[in-house]
């Protein structure tokens, strides 16, 4: 669960490390070999943001940065803008 997105669910696959050698052909060298694979794990970016859930309430939660990104949190507003003071019109 920790290492999960809160929102997406992407979570850790495993996937292969390819070493390889060589010079390519077409920069002149007799071509590349592949000399060793091994098994790796590709983790999403996550990231502790504070943001604000659906009823109003701030919390924290583990959340990968595509999920930032696109906009699929709210993140928590730590502050209210500066605003001017309204001015009455003058008629």
């Amino acid at each position: 669960m920790a290492q999960s997105c809160e929102v997406c669910g992407r979570k850790p696959v495993t996937g292969n490390q390819i070493t390889i050698r060589g010079k390519a052909k077409y920069l002149g060298g007799v071509g590349t070999k592949v000399t060793g694979i091994s098994r790796r794990t590709f983790r999403p970016n996550l990231q502790n943001v504070h943001i604000t859930t659906a009823n109003g309430t701030n919390c924290t939660a583990r959340v990968c940065t595509r999920c930032i990104r696109s906009g699929a949190i709210k993140k928590r507003v730590r502050a209210v803008p500066f605003r001017l003071p309204k001015t009455a019109k003058k008629s």
